[in-house]
């Protein structure tokens, strides 16, 4: 059966999920796009698939986790839930994945490494530093109240996927998060204009985090404060400063370089 009503529960559940509070008030998220839909890991749950009738007729549903319930919906429809200017047809209602301090702290070697990011507010940046952080095997993303959602359909398509791929905690305490971090011998780094040193000064093939603060104010003093090390990215140009995810991605592949 095709829907063809917006009031379908179902239909009108994809479209609250726009909003954050709805999004967390129900612990799901919409991804949307085929090559996005397809990769979404079988340990993750989906509630259910959304496909336009178009799609619906030629797709090829063994592509999808078994066991969700597959939902199809007219080509109006779709579009009108959709996110994107130029729908493909696909969507996916899942369940948020939620992780705890002890499921990325649990150290069991010396190689691992965080990116903390500090009320970063641009989507795009944010996905990105996933994004990044994931073609970098980074241990874990955290990130700091007063954060743009995860789960904005912005973030979601800056990952490119990578949402799926390493462990992301939001509404992290900061004070809280470096606590727990010193405690298991991480060494703190941020980035600071007045930082003596440069990345590859550093030893960074030890454990180690970095702070990534807001894309307009830079990191807290309090972030500062808590910090082991400050360090700067070397601009020889006339630019005074650099986008948030460029920073996060030269620092986060100087640990790569070492590592390799």
């Amino acid at each position: 059966m095709i829907i063809e009503s917006i009031k379908n529960k179902n239909i009108k559940l994809v479209s609250c999920l726009k909003n954050r509070k709805d999004r967390e008030k129900n612990d799901l998220f919409v991804v949307e796009g085929t090559r996005f839909v397809e990769e979404i890991p079988c340990d993750y749950e989906v509630i259910f698939y959304v496909l336009s009738e178009e799609i619906y007729e030629t797709y090829d549903i063994k592509k999808l986790n078994a066991g969700s319930e597959i939902i199809a919906v007219s080509n109006k429809i779709f579009k009108e839930i959709s996110d994107t200017n130029s729908p493909q047809g696909i969507l996916a209602v899942v369940k948020q994945k939620k992780y705890s301090f002890q499921d990325i702290l649990n150290i069991t070697s010396d190689k691992e490494f965080f990116i903390v990011v500090e009320e970063i507010n641009d989507p795009g940046n944010l996905g990105t530093i996933i994004r990044t952080a994931d073609a970098c095997g980074c241990s874990g993303v955290l990130i700091t109240k007063g954060s743009v959602d995860i789960y904005n359909p912005k973030v979601l398509r800056s990952t490119m996927g990578s949402i799926f791929h390493l462990p992301i905690i939001s509404e992290v305490n900061l004070d809280e998060c470096i606590e727990l971090m010193k405690e298991k011998g991480i060494g703190i780094f941020a980035t600071h204009l007045k930082g003596a040193k440069y990345p590859y000064d550093f030893d960074l093939a030890k454990r180690c985090a970095f702070l990534i603060g807001n894309e307009a104010r830079g990191l807290s003093k309090d972030a500062i404060n808590h910090a082991d090390y400050l360090l700067k990215i070397p601009m020889p140009g006339k630019a005074e400063s650099l986008n948030a995810s460029i920073a996060a991605g030269v620092i986060m592949y100087e640990v790569v370089r070492q590592r390799i």
